[in-house]
């Protein structure tokens, strides 16, 4: 999620008082889209299934091991 101005290959949806500019290709393939403002930031879901993440440091702070 970034700031952005909308571009014509962009769908633009305003919902309770915010602007959402998503590109019209990209919604395609990730919809349905969920923005959750939790408080502190937010959430973003949708139909992409992203793989595990870079596992590099994933042990941070356990005693099995750890970063840095």
């Amino acid at each position: 999620m970034a700031l952005d101005e909308p571009k014509d290959t962009d769908n633009v949806y305003d919902v309770n008082g915010f602007q959402f500019v998503v590109d019209k290709d990209f919604y395609e393939k990730a919809k349905p889209v969920m923005v959750d403002f939790l408080g502190y930031g937010f959430k973003i879901s949708s139909s992409i299934e992203f793989g595990p993440a870079n596992s590099a440091c994933g042990s941070c702070g356990s005693s099995s091991g750890g970063c840095g």
